[in-house]
């Protein structure tokens, strides 16, 4: 069984920049092949202090006080930023990396954080017509060759003969990342253009049925599915005895029980067991949700336990 685990965290709930530093650098020291965060302004649950991080501006800092480890959102709000200064923020943080950089973006769904820092948030129709747009304004950006301009007539973000500068330094451009459960507009964003389509947080079963639309959507544009890499993501919780699962379930205010249910939470050879269900489901690769940034020990037993029976 061959699945690429990746790092991926919350630092909406309270994370400095040095929190994120220490785990990214964990990551990439344990052979993880990615390290990512999500992008939110509002802790779930808790009092979020010290207080969230702005999801690019720390990408940027891990980008130069990292080297080899991939990096990204999972994912960016298209309500968040507006399309073509997104577009130039990506780019300029791919360059600062040596091209290790990708971008999940979304139609975004938490209404809280919006009013919390005064960002509108439209009804869930419009926010998809603007993630549909974002995306063609990113990626036709990123695809317009040096001295050409590019133009898009859209409805919510009019472009009009911009140089379409910066450029990422990945050939072809930053890889964006689409998921999400909707049935009909996410399979169909997701086959014209992501390099990856996450099912976060679902069953192996329900996996395979969103991974198994996003094929059809492929079908439907001509797409080879096998272009797309399929992805997952769970909350990890790794323990070799009663007493260190509990540990580390409470840590993130979690039971044992509901974790072994929901995620990916055990013995080492559980987990390995649970992994090999998402694989047979079509999973190439798995995020790992890592909530309690503190215990480093933990990636350290995963990298250490779970990755050699993965490779």
């Amino acid at each position: 069984m061959t699945v690429d685990l990746r790092i991926f965290t919350e630092p909406q709930q309270g994370a400095t920049y040095d929190d994120l530093l220490a785990v990214a650098r964990a990551a990439e020291d344990l052979g993880f092949s990615g390290f990512f965060r999500s992008d939110h302004y509002l802790a779930m649950g808790g009092d979020g202090g010290p207080g969230p991080t702005d999801a690019w501006t720390t990408l940027a800092g891990l980008a130069r006080d990292t080297s080899t480890i991939r990096l990204g959102t999972l994912v960016t709000s298209a309500t968040f930023r507006l399309p073509g200064p997104l577009s130039v923020q990506v780019a300029g943080v791919d360059q600062m990396s040596g091209g290790r950089v990708e971008l999940g973006l979304g139609a975004g769904w938490f209404e809280a954080e919006h009013t919390a820092y005064g960002i509108p948030f439209p009804p869930l129709g419009e926010r998809f017509d603007r993630l549909e747009e974002q995306l063609e304004v990113v990626t036709g950006l990123w695809s317009t060759p040096v001295g050409a301009t590019y133009t898009h007539a859209g409805k919510h973000y009019p472009v009009t003969e911009s140089p379409a500068l910066t450029k990422p330094v990945q050939e072809g451009g930053v890889p964006i990342i689409v998921g999400g459960g909707g049935k009909r507009r996410t399979p169909a964003l997701a086959a014209r253009f992501a390099s990856e389509f996450n099912a976060a947080f679902v069953s192996a079963a329900d996996s395979r049925r969103l991974f198994d639309g996003v094929r059809a959507a492929c079908a439907d544009v001509d797409r080879n599915p096998d272009s797309l890499t399929y992805s997952v993501a769970q909350v990890l919780c790794l323990g070799e005895d009663d007493a260190t699962l509990r540990r580390r379930a409470g840590a993130i205010g979690r039971e044992v029980d509901e974790l072994r249910e929901n995620g990916l939470a055990g013995s080492a050879a559980e987990i390995v067991d649970k992994l090999g269900a998402f694989a047979e489901a079509g999973a190439q690769r798995v995020y790992l949700q890592v909530l309690d940034l503190a215990d480093l020990d933990h990636l350290s037993d995963v990298a250490t336990k779970v990755l050699p029976q993965l490779r």
